[in-house]
């Protein structure tokens, strides 16, 4: 998956469940904030494989490990799955 298709993938899974994050492509990844507050949600970075991406959490001060066992990585929709229903992610949104 090519870094437009998977802006697009983002932005269309974003606009399927309703809206409410800005999604945004920084440097080597994609960052989604949420458009009520403009609080970090989380940041996927591409790792070169096919569509898979690590997941990334705010910690408040930067992006680090989103599990216990350190940086998730799996495929971009999977990734989108998982953000949207494990309710850490949204704390600040």
């Amino acid at each position: 998956m090519g870094v437009d298709a998977m802006l697009e993938h983002i932005q269309g899974f974003n606009f399927a469940r309703g809206g409410g994050v800005i999604v945004r492509k920084v440097a080597r990844g994609y960052t989604l904030l949420s458009e009520r507050t403009g609080a970090p949600i989380v940041r996927f970075r591409p790792i070169g494989d096919g569509d898979k991406v690590k997941v990334l959490w705010w910690n408040g001060e930067s992006w680090g490990a989103s599990g216990p066992l350190g940086v998730a990585t799996m495929p971009l929709f999977q990734a989108l799955d998982y953000v949207a229903n494990e309710p850490d992610f949204w704390i600040h949104a």
